[in-house]
């Protein structure tokens, strides 16, 4: 018998974090957003976004000591930018960090930034083995990258796999932005979230989205119709660099997001996190930009498009939405005794971007996204709010 020989199919009992397979032509694509929700939106951002795998995880028990998954990834790089290092495939055995593999093919998505094009380009599937693994009965976890799109076609092994079943665990369902989907980050198991997962002992369901979570109501009603024991939404960062909606429109826009969520979990501990530290964009509207000089020398820097005096004409501020965002905690919670506010400077605040500057002003770096993630799990999971 060949040393991986046993064929399982991938099902949605053995995928974790995906709230929809797609079948493709050469296997199955995880989605973040239902099918439903991604036809009342054209936004490529969004749709690249919610399908890269970030929190969606192979989760199984096998006494095989080797194994293959077989994927076509779609990797992203920017003209005129050093590549991109290939996304990464966390291999957690019994809980513990085991293995690293990356997928070094695939499709490649070439983005243009200072034209504002892409074009894809094919690409064949790679297999990536894991060998020499402990004997005995365990239970295995791949995570899939956070940062690249990932078809899966063929989970190999040298001994059967079966499903865990559910797990018993709280769920714990968080909307985001990039920062939440794990820009920056090392690897899938690396990113705030699932740090914050792991130290709370939850079963994650990550939406977070690169650039997307902008209140859309397709959203609010994948939160409301999607199980959860624990609901958090990190926003605020992506209205202001989209520059997509001013003042006036912002608090009813928040209202009716949190009133459809409420309808699927009327009671469910609900918590509204505001944006981390981002000094360019604390007193200063957005669109945020990609610095066009620091691109054309291969370094990506984003600046702040809009100026303070606009603040005047209703455009937002991180500084603003954290005002906004508190007030309408506050005045919910006299009728909704399960919504709390969160402000995001108790993640990433002053003292740490002194420390541990954004390194692109936008996005934290790796050690950012633990530290984030430890602070999160105290401040929500063990401060017995839940």
């Amino acid at each position: 018998m060949n040393a991986t020989s046993i064929v399982t199919s991938i099902t949605p009992e053995l995928l974790f974090g995906a709230l929809e397979l797609e079948r493709t032509d050469v296997g199955l694509l995880p989605h973040r957003l239902p099918f439903r929700a991604r036809t009342q939106c054209d936004d490529p951002q969004l749709l690249m976004a919610e399908a890269q795998p970030s929190g969606v995880r192979l989760v199984f028990q096998t006494s095989a000591t080797a194994m293959e998954l077989e994927v076509l990834p779609t990797r992203r790089d920017y003209v005129g930018m050093p590549p991109r290092p290939a996304g990464v495939y966390d291999l957690r055995v019994d809980g513990r960090l085991e293995r690293q593999e990356s997928a070094s093919g695939g499709k490649v998505l070439r983005i243009d930034m200072e034209k504002g094009s892409s074009t894809l380009e094919p690409g064949q599937s790679q297999t990536l083995r894991f060998s020499d693994l402990s004997e005995g009965v365990k239970t295995v976890e791949i995570w899939l990258p956070h940062n690249e799109a990932t078809e899966l076609i063929a989970l190999r092994s040298d001994a059967p796999i079966v499903s865990i079943g559910a797990s018993g665990k709280q769920i714990w369902l968080h909307h985001g932005s990039s920062i939440s989907q794990g820009s920056n980050a090392a690897s899938p198991t690396g990113i705030w979230p699932v740090v914050a997962a792991d130290q709370a002992g939850v079963e994650l369901v990550n939406l977070g989205f690169g650039g997307s979570a902008l209140l859309d109501p397709f959203v609010a009603r994948t939160i409301r119709d999607t199980p959860a024991d624990v609901i958090s939404l990190k926003i605020g960062i992506n209205l202001v660099n989209t520059d997509l909606m001013r003042l006036r429109a912002f608090g009813p826009a928040m209202h009716g997001f949190l009133d459809t969520i409420r309808e699927g979990h009327p009671t469910t501990p609900l918590f509204v996190v505001s944006p981390i530290l981002c000094p360019i964009h604390e007193t200063v509207p957005g669109p945020s930009q990609a610095d066009l000089v620091s691109l054309r020398r291969g370094q990506l820097l984003f600046q702040a498009g809009g100026n303070a005096e606009e603040v005047r004409q209703g455009k937002l501020t991180l500084t603003l939405i954290r005002d906004q965002l508190r007030t309408i905690v506050d005045r919910r919670s006299k009728d909704d005794g399960n919504i709390h506010y969160v402000d995001g400077r108790e993640l990433y605040g002053e003292t740490d971007n002194e420390r541990l500057p954004l390194p692109d002003e936008l996005h934290p770096d790796a050690e950012t996204h633990r530290l984030m993630g430890e602070r999160f799990a105290a401040l929500v999971f063990k401060a017995g709010s839940i």
